[in-house]
C-alpha cells in the first residue's frame, strides 16, 4: 500500500476517531485529488469520515502529483513551499491551513 493510501485509509480516520474534538474543530469538508494515486474526501464536520472518491460540495480541494503529497506527509512543513511552487494546489488556503492540526 503506498504512504497516500495509508494515509486516507488508515491513519486519517483512526485519526478523527480517536481525536473527535479535534476533527470537529477543524469543521470543514476537505477534497484531495492526489495524481497517481485517487481521490478522497474527509468531513470534519459533525459525524467526521475519509472516504475514497468525490463530495458533492468540499469547502476546499487540494491537488497534487503522488510525489509531491508523500513528500508533504514525510514534511508537513513543506506544504506552504509546495503551494507557492505550484506543485500543490488548494482552492481555499484559509481552509488548508486549518488542516494542518491533524497533519500535525
Amino acid at each position: 500500500m503506498s504512504k497516500t493510501a495509508g494515509f486516507f485509509n488508515e491513519y486519517l480516520p483512526n485519526k478523527i476517531e480517536k481525536n473527535p474534538d479535534l476533527a470537529t474543530s477543524v469543521n470543514a469538508v476537505f477534497q484531495f485529488n492526489i495524481d497517481g494515486a485517487g481521490s478522497w474526501y474527509a468531513n470534519l464536520k459533525g459525524a467526521s469520515e475519509v472516504q475514497s472518491g468525490n463530495h458533492d460540495a468540499p469547502d476546499c480541494t487540494i491537488t497534487a502529483s503522488q510525489d509531491t503529497w508523500e513528500a508533504m506527509l514525510e514534511s508537513p512543513g513543506k506544504a506552504a513551499m509546495f503551494v507557492m511552487s505550484g506543485k500543490m494546489k488548494v482552492s481555499d488556503l484559509g481552509q488548508a491551513m486549518k488542516l494542518q492540526k491533524i497533519l500535525a
